[in-house]
Protein backbone atom coordinates (compact mmCIF):
# COMPACT_ATOMS: atom_id res chain seq x y z
CA UNK A 1 0.00 0.00 0.00
CA UNK A 2 1.49 3.62 -0.76
CA UNK A 3 1.38 6.74 0.68
CA UNK A 4 -1.62 8.14 -0.85
CA UNK A 5 -3.37 4.86 0.73
CA UNK A 6 -2.33 5.82 4.10
CA UNK A 7 -3.70 10.02 3.63
CA UNK A 8 -7.14 8.19 2.86
CA UNK A 9 -7.05 5.67 5.91
CA UNK A 10 -6.18 8.78 7.88
CA UNK A 11 -2.75 -16.79 38.47
CA UNK A 12 -3.53 -18.62 40.95
CA UNK A 13 -1.59 -22.00 40.28
CA UNK A 14 -1.17 -25.45 41.77
CA UNK A 15 0.16 -28.94 39.85
CA UNK A 16 -3.51 -30.02 39.90
CA UNK A 17 -5.99 -28.85 38.70
CA UNK A 18 -4.51 -26.16 36.57
CA UNK A 19 -6.75 -22.77 36.98
CA UNK A 20 -4.85 -20.25 34.77
CA UNK A 21 -6.08 -20.26 29.94
CA UNK A 22 -3.89 -20.67 27.50
CA UNK A 23 -4.49 -16.52 26.66
CA UNK A 24 -2.76 -15.54 30.23
CA UNK A 25 0.58 -16.52 29.40
CA UNK A 26 1.43 -13.35 27.14
CA UNK A 27 3.45 -10.42 28.69
CA UNK A 28 3.32 -6.86 27.52
CA UNK A 29 6.97 -5.73 28.44
CA UNK A 30 7.74 -1.78 28.23
CA UNK A 31 10.56 -0.86 26.22
CA UNK A 32 9.96 3.07 25.96
CA UNK A 33 7.89 5.59 27.93
CA UNK A 34 7.58 8.99 27.53
CA UNK A 35 9.92 9.92 24.52
CA UNK A 36 8.35 11.98 21.52
CA UNK A 37 9.85 9.97 19.04
CA UNK A 38 10.91 6.64 18.15
CA UNK A 39 12.65 4.29 15.49
CA UNK A 40 11.29 0.96 14.56
CA UNK A 41 12.72 -1.51 12.35
CA UNK A 42 11.88 -5.13 11.37
CA UNK A 43 13.94 -7.78 10.12
CA UNK A 44 11.33 -8.95 7.47
CA UNK A 45 8.73 -7.19 6.11
CA UNK A 46 5.88 -5.97 8.51
CA UNK A 47 2.19 -5.18 8.65
CA UNK A 48 1.48 -2.17 10.42
CA UNK A 49 -2.24 -2.42 12.28
CA UNK A 50 -4.85 -0.28 13.20
CA UNK A 51 -6.52 -1.84 16.83
CA UNK A 52 -9.12 0.16 16.23
CA UNK A 53 -10.23 -1.91 13.29
CA UNK A 54 -7.62 -5.05 13.48
CA UNK A 55 -6.81 -4.68 10.14
CA UNK A 56 -3.51 -3.62 8.47
CA UNK A 57 -3.21 -0.47 6.25
CA UNK A 58 0.62 -0.59 5.40
CA UNK A 59 3.54 -2.63 4.63
CA UNK A 60 6.93 -1.71 6.24
CA UNK A 61 10.10 -3.29 4.60
CA UNK A 62 12.51 -5.22 5.97
CA UNK A 63 15.73 -3.73 7.23
CA UNK A 64 14.65 -0.03 7.42
CA UNK A 65 14.08 1.97 10.00
CA UNK A 66 10.73 3.99 10.63
CA UNK A 67 10.49 6.77 12.81
CA UNK A 68 7.08 7.29 14.52
CA UNK A 69 6.14 10.40 16.96
CA UNK A 70 3.67 12.21 18.59
CA UNK A 71 1.63 14.54 17.15
CA UNK A 72 -1.07 15.52 19.70
CA UNK A 73 -2.89 12.98 20.84
CA UNK A 74 -2.15 10.91 17.87
CA UNK A 75 0.88 9.15 16.14
CA UNK A 76 2.72 10.13 12.62
CA UNK A 77 5.08 8.11 10.96
CA UNK A 78 7.79 9.32 8.51
CA UNK A 79 7.50 7.71 5.08
CA UNK A 80 9.70 8.80 1.92
CA UNK A 81 11.08 11.96 3.99
CA UNK A 82 7.25 13.14 4.63
CA UNK A 83 5.41 12.79 7.98
CA UNK A 84 1.46 11.15 8.08
CA UNK A 85 -0.15 11.87 10.89
CA UNK A 86 -2.22 8.19 10.95
CA UNK A 87 -5.48 10.01 12.83
CA UNK A 88 -5.04 6.99 16.04
CA UNK A 89 -3.22 7.06 18.95
CA UNK A 90 -2.15 3.41 18.92
CA UNK A 91 -0.47 1.06 16.30
CA UNK A 92 0.60 -2.55 16.00
CA UNK A 93 3.67 -3.49 13.93
CA UNK A 94 3.83 -7.22 13.13
CA UNK A 95 6.83 -8.73 11.26
CA UNK A 96 6.03 -11.31 8.98
CA UNK A 97 7.03 -15.02 9.16
CA UNK A 98 8.17 -14.87 12.69
CA UNK A 99 10.56 -12.11 12.08
CA UNK A 100 12.37 -9.97 14.71
CA UNK A 101 11.30 -5.99 15.48
CA UNK A 102 14.37 -3.92 16.53
CA UNK A 103 14.56 -0.45 19.19
CA UNK A 104 16.99 0.78 21.12
CA UNK A 105 19.62 -1.06 19.02
CA UNK A 106 18.25 -4.62 19.80
CA UNK A 107 16.32 -7.10 18.53
CA UNK A 108 13.35 -8.50 19.98
CA UNK A 109 10.35 -11.26 19.51
CA UNK A 110 6.96 -10.89 18.67
CA UNK A 111 5.45 -7.24 17.68
CA UNK A 112 5.16 -3.77 19.05
CA UNK A 113 2.04 -1.92 20.10
CA UNK A 114 2.71 1.68 19.90
CA UNK A 115 1.05 4.09 21.65
CA UNK A 116 0.61 8.16 22.63
CA UNK A 117 -0.28 8.35 25.78
CA UNK A 118 -0.64 12.08 27.32
CA UNK A 119 1.35 13.42 24.06
CA UNK A 120 4.23 11.03 24.59
CA UNK A 121 5.09 7.34 22.84
CA UNK A 122 5.68 4.07 25.01
CA UNK A 123 6.30 1.41 22.89
CA UNK A 124 5.50 -2.00 23.96
CA UNK A 125 6.81 -5.56 23.67
CA UNK A 126 3.74 -7.95 23.11
CA UNK A 127 4.88 -11.36 23.18
CA UNK A 128 4.22 -14.97 24.48
CA UNK A 129 5.49 -15.35 28.03
CA UNK A 130 8.12 -18.45 26.90
CA UNK A 131 9.26 -15.71 24.37
CA UNK A 132 10.36 -13.11 26.84
CA UNK A 133 12.16 -15.17 29.23
CA UNK A 134 14.34 -16.11 26.65
CA UNK A 135 15.55 -12.32 26.79
CA UNK A 136 15.29 -12.14 30.82
CA UNK A 137 17.72 -14.96 31.97
CA UNK A 138 20.58 -14.14 30.23
CA UNK A 139 20.07 -10.51 31.00
CA UNK A 140 19.66 -11.30 34.78
CA UNK A 141 22.16 -14.35 35.49
CA UNK A 142 25.74 -14.72 33.10
CA UNK A 143 24.92 -17.82 30.57
CA UNK A 144 28.61 -19.30 31.63
CA UNK A 145 27.53 -19.63 35.04
CA UNK A 146 26.14 -23.43 36.01
CA UNK A 147 23.16 -24.79 33.66
CA UNK A 148 21.22 -25.38 37.20
CA UNK A 149 21.87 -22.00 38.00
CA UNK A 150 20.43 -20.66 35.14
CA UNK A 151 17.36 -23.29 35.35
CA UNK A 152 16.92 -21.68 38.80
CA UNK A 153 16.72 -18.20 37.57
CA UNK A 154 14.40 -19.51 34.37
CA UNK A 155 11.61 -20.27 37.23
CA UNK A 156 12.00 -17.95 39.61
CA UNK A 157 12.10 -15.18 36.65
CA UNK A 158 8.61 -16.98 35.06
CA UNK A 159 7.00 -17.12 38.83
CA UNK A 160 8.10 -13.65 38.76
CA UNK A 161 6.46 -12.66 35.67
CA UNK A 162 3.01 -14.21 36.24
CA UNK A 163 2.70 -12.89 39.73
CA UNK A 164 3.22 -9.43 38.71
CA UNK A 165 1.25 -9.41 35.56
CA UNK A 166 -0.58 -6.04 35.30
CA UNK A 167 1.78 -4.30 37.71
CA UNK A 168 2.19 -1.50 35.41
CA UNK A 169 -1.09 -1.39 33.64
CA UNK A 170 -1.48 2.04 34.39
CA UNK A 171 1.21 2.41 31.23
CA UNK A 172 -0.06 -0.13 29.20
CA UNK A 173 2.41 -3.22 29.83
CA UNK A 174 2.84 -5.44 32.47
CA UNK A 175 6.46 -4.67 33.33
CA UNK A 176 9.36 -2.62 32.81
CA UNK A 177 12.88 -4.18 30.53
CA UNK A 178 15.14 -2.84 33.55
CA UNK A 179 16.12 -4.58 37.01
CA UNK A 180 13.10 -2.51 38.52
CA UNK A 181 11.20 -5.31 37.73
CA UNK A 182 12.95 -7.94 35.38
CA UNK A 183 16.19 -7.00 32.88
CA UNK A 184 15.40 -8.14 29.72
CA UNK A 185 17.33 -7.78 26.59
CA UNK A 186 15.42 -9.21 23.73
CA UNK A 187 16.49 -11.47 21.46
CA UNK A 188 19.99 -10.29 21.38
CA UNK A 189 20.85 -11.34 24.72
CA UNK A 190 19.95 -14.54 24.23
CA UNK A 191 21.91 -17.72 24.11
CA UNK A 192 21.98 -21.49 23.53
CA UNK A 193 22.68 -22.55 26.90
CA UNK A 194 19.96 -19.76 28.60
CA UNK A 195 17.51 -20.75 26.00
CA UNK A 196 17.74 -24.46 26.63
CA UNK A 197 17.30 -23.48 30.83
CA UNK A 198 14.32 -21.69 29.68
CA UNK A 199 13.07 -24.71 27.28
CA UNK A 200 13.94 -27.05 29.98
CA UNK A 201 11.74 -25.21 32.48
CA UNK A 202 8.95 -24.36 30.27
CA UNK A 203 5.96 -23.49 32.23
CA UNK A 204 7.32 -24.23 35.68
CA UNK A 205 6.38 -21.59 38.40
CA UNK A 206 6.72 -21.63 42.27
CA UNK A 207 3.80 -21.81 44.22
CA UNK A 208 2.69 -20.83 48.10
CA UNK A 209 -0.45 -21.91 49.34
CA UNK A 210 -1.87 -22.42 45.70
CA UNK A 211 -1.27 -19.36 44.31
CA UNK A 212 2.22 -18.47 42.19
CA UNK A 213 4.78 -16.39 44.21
CA UNK A 214 6.30 -13.65 43.24
CA UNK A 215 9.92 -14.93 43.75
CA UNK A 216 12.24 -11.94 44.20
CA UNK A 217 15.91 -12.61 43.77
CA UNK A 218 19.13 -10.00 43.73
CA UNK A 219 22.44 -10.70 42.46
CA UNK A 220 23.66 -11.83 46.01
CA UNK A 221 22.92 -10.98 49.58
CA UNK A 222 26.20 -10.59 51.31
CA UNK A 223 26.29 -13.87 53.35
CA UNK A 224 22.32 -13.96 54.27
CA UNK A 225 19.27 -13.03 53.16
CA UNK A 226 16.82 -11.10 54.91
CA UNK A 227 12.75 -11.72 55.42
CA UNK A 228 10.74 -9.41 53.67
CA UNK A 229 9.50 -7.32 56.62
CA UNK A 230 12.96 -5.33 57.08
CA UNK A 231 12.73 -4.11 53.62
CA UNK A 232 8.57 -3.40 53.01
CA UNK A 233 7.06 -3.84 56.99
CA UNK A 234 5.29 -6.57 55.95
CA UNK A 235 6.55 -10.78 55.96
CA UNK A 236 5.86 -12.63 52.98
CA UNK A 237 5.56 -16.27 54.37
CA UNK A 238 7.54 -17.74 51.89
CA UNK A 239 10.68 -15.50 52.05
CA UNK A 240 12.86 -16.40 55.10
CA UNK A 241 16.37 -15.64 56.40
CA UNK A 242 18.39 -17.90 55.28
CA UNK A 243 22.24 -17.94 54.91
CA UNK A 244 23.02 -17.29 51.07
CA UNK A 245 26.27 -18.65 49.91
CA UNK A 246 27.57 -15.72 48.47
CA UNK A 247 30.02 -14.90 51.09
CA UNK A 248 33.06 -12.98 50.46
CA UNK A 249 30.59 -10.82 47.59
CA UNK A 250 29.64 -7.76 48.04
CA UNK A 251 25.70 -7.20 48.57
CA UNK A 252 23.83 -6.29 45.48
CA UNK A 253 20.20 -5.96 45.52
CA UNK A 254 17.31 -6.20 47.99
CA UNK A 255 18.58 -9.35 49.70
CA UNK A 256 15.15 -10.80 49.08
CA UNK A 257 14.30 -14.91 48.24
CA UNK A 258 17.22 -15.83 46.12
CA UNK A 259 20.82 -14.98 45.93
CA UNK A 260 22.11 -15.50 42.57
CA UNK A 261 25.65 -15.43 43.32
CA UNK A 262 24.64 -18.36 46.04
CA UNK A 263 22.44 -20.29 43.73
CA UNK A 264 25.81 -20.45 41.36
CA UNK A 265 27.60 -22.09 44.12
CA UNK A 266 25.17 -24.54 45.26
CA UNK A 267 24.90 -25.38 41.63
CA UNK A 268 28.52 -25.95 41.80
CA UNK A 269 28.71 -27.77 44.74
CA UNK A 270 25.51 -30.23 42.59
CA UNK A 271 22.41 -29.32 43.98
CA UNK A 272 19.65 -28.90 41.31
CA UNK A 273 17.76 -25.77 40.04
CA UNK A 274 14.43 -27.33 42.23
CA UNK A 275 16.59 -27.64 45.25
CA UNK A 276 17.85 -24.22 45.04
CA UNK A 277 14.45 -22.58 44.79
CA UNK A 278 13.06 -24.88 47.69
CA UNK A 279 16.35 -23.93 49.89
CA UNK A 280 15.69 -19.92 48.97
CA UNK A 281 12.00 -19.65 49.05
CA UNK A 282 10.35 -21.35 52.32
CA UNK A 283 7.35 -24.08 52.13
CA UNK A 284 7.09 -23.70 48.29
CA UNK A 285 5.68 -26.32 45.83
CA UNK A 286 6.14 -26.52 41.91
CA UNK A 287 3.31 -26.15 39.41
CA UNK A 288 2.43 -25.72 35.65
CA UNK A 289 1.31 -23.24 33.75
CA UNK A 290 -0.24 -26.32 31.01
CA UNK A 291 -1.58 -29.57 32.26
CA UNK A 292 0.39 -30.92 28.92
CA UNK A 293 3.37 -30.42 30.81
CA UNK A 294 3.21 -32.52 33.35
CA UNK A 295 6.42 -32.28 36.16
Amino acid sequence: MNVNKILLFIFILVATPFLLQSQAFAMKIGLVDGVKQVSVGTSKDAQLISPLHNKAFYKLSAMKAYPFKATGNTISIELQNQWFNLNINRVVVKPNDSGFISTKRRWYRGEFIIENRGGNLVVVNNLPLEDYLLGVVPSEMPSKWSYEALKAQAIAARSYAIANKGKRASRGYDLKDTPEDQAYGGASAETATTNSAVIETKGVVITYNQKVIPAYYSASAGGHTVNSGAVWNKDLPFLKSVPSFDEGIKKNGHGLGMSQHGANKLAQSGYSAYQILTYYYNNVKFGKLDPAWAL
